[in-house]
């Protein structure tokens, strides 16, 4: 009898993307690792979707409309391979640029939803994903970017760089995603492979220090700094492993022409326009002209492509308001306000809050005198001062002075957890494993 398990494999385009900026790697995966038809029937078999419902325009539309949108093709998809008479028993996962944080939200769907109850996630694999979002350097240019993004990319341009408030709570989806409590990186850290490919160099959109989630980038001086690389043997553009010196190397004395020539910074242009004189010189003088026209153009693209696509998260979120509590941002929403009201219920009956690590280290001892109050206690007495002193507004008055003070309890613990957990000292690396 033939195997009918299937291990489903998604891939996600990045912004501005169609399924067709990933048709070459679909090519590739379909060659080396699809069997043909008279391979053995008792091997599981391989089924590659390609994302198609988020698309040019529709990645304006954020990081979750978007997860939202494949997450529903990805339950289509595991329909039909059902009605087939088949069985998907492995998922993987691959995105690229953008696609890559939408895929980490699907995945947050898919768990949410109970799907790795069933099914073996195996593969997760982001390709010049920017994970802790578009940085912002002490430059002009990008001060200018972390400006205009957010307002020509729409929704997406605000979560690149957080400035959306995702949560009930006000917190950017990237931060929410990256928690360890969250439903994103317990799905993630659900797979059995996880593998981020980040381009060394060359990427000015992506650099390398959001897309590898790293704190330095040895690649940025890797003409002076002496960093030793170590390539793939299978596959050169892959960098194995690297090492850097303890001392750079000394650098040869320069000409002073030559020094020079090498500060004046060559205008990046395409390949089809990088011709030889006299056709350059040409080029060149037609710039003042070229640029502002070719900037106006680009700038008039991306605001109407944004004012579509407020104009459509507007009405996706007025159909939602009929099922509201499905997707995840209601999910977390109920969350944190179900949190709210119980500290408020505490607040209101006046319980006693035990020190936190005087209950760790004496589980037993409830009893016990109270050691010195620390800074959580004295910010829920404050609160509960200044609710109490609330009581004889009205009603609506006094729910929102209990907000208040749940907020500003649930702000203390930052300062316990500083004083807990020293900043590192300067120059320590900082090791990252499984997430």
């Amino acid at each position: 009898m033939a195997n009918t398990d299937v291990h489903l494999l998604v891939l996600i385009h990045g912004m501005w993307g169609n399924p067709s900026h990933l048709a070459e790697m679909h090519r590739h995966i379909h060659e080396i690792r699809q069997e043909p038809a008279d391979a053995d029937p008792d091997s599981m078999k391989l089924r590659v979707l390609l994302a198609e419902t988020n698309r040019e325009e529709g990645t304006y539309d954020g990081i979750d409309w978007g997860g939202e949108r494949v997450a529903e093709e990805v339950m289509d998809e595991i329909s039909k391979i059902k009605a087939e008479g088949k069985n998907v028993t492995r998922f993987s996962i691959t995105g690229y640029s953008l696609g890559g944080l939408v895929a980490r939200y699907v995945v947050g769907i898919l768990h949410q939803r109970k799907l790795f109850d069933t099914i073996t996630p195996v593969n997760f694999n982001t390709i010049a994903t920017p994970h802790i979002g578009l940085l912002r350097y002490p430059s002009f240019m990008s001060k200018l970017f972390s400006m205009l993004g957010p307002r020509l990319l729409s929704r997406t341009g605000e979560q690149f760089y957080g400035v959306d408030k995702w949560s009930a709570g006000g917190r950017p989806l990237l931060e929410v995603m990256a928690d360890p409590e969250r439903i994103f990186y317990q799905a993630l850290a659900s797979f059995q492979h996880i593998c981020i490919y980040a381009n060394a160099v060359n990427d000015i959109t992506v650099p390398y220090i959001t897309a590898a989630i790293e704190p330095e980038d040895p690649f940025m001086e890797h003409e002076t700094n002496g960093l030793a690389v170590t390539l793939d043997e299978k596959y050169s553009p892959l960098i194995e492993s690297w090492t850097l010196p303890a001392e750079p190397p000394t650098q040869p004395p320069q000409v002073w022409y030559k020094s020079l020539g090498a500060r004046i910074p060559r205008l990046p242009l395409p390949p089809r326009l990088v011709a030889s004189f006299p056709y350059n010189i040409l080029i060149y003088t037609s710039f003042p002209i070229l640029l502002p026209t070719l900037v106006t153009l680009v700038v008039i693209r991306l605001s109407l492509a944004a004012h579509s696509s407020r104009g459509r998260i507007r009405l996706l979120e007025a159909e939602d308001t009929e099922n509201a509590g499905e997707r995840l941002v209601h999910v977390f929403a109920g969350l944190e306000r179900q949190m709210e009201e119980a500290v408020v219920d505490i607040i209101d009956e006046g319980v006693p809050i035990e020190p936190v690590q005087e209950r760790q280290q004496h589980p037993s001892a409830s009893a016990s005198p109270s050691p010195t109050p620390t800074a959580a206690e004295d910010a829920v007495a404050d609160a509960l001062a200044d609710t109490r002193k609330c009581r004889h507004k009205r009603k609506g008055d006094e729910k929102a002075e209990r907000r208040a003070a749940v907020h500003h309890a649930r702000a203390a613990p930052h300062d316990r957890r500083a004083e807990r957990d020293p900043a590192p000292a300067e120059g320590t690396r900082v090791h990252r494993g499984h997430p």
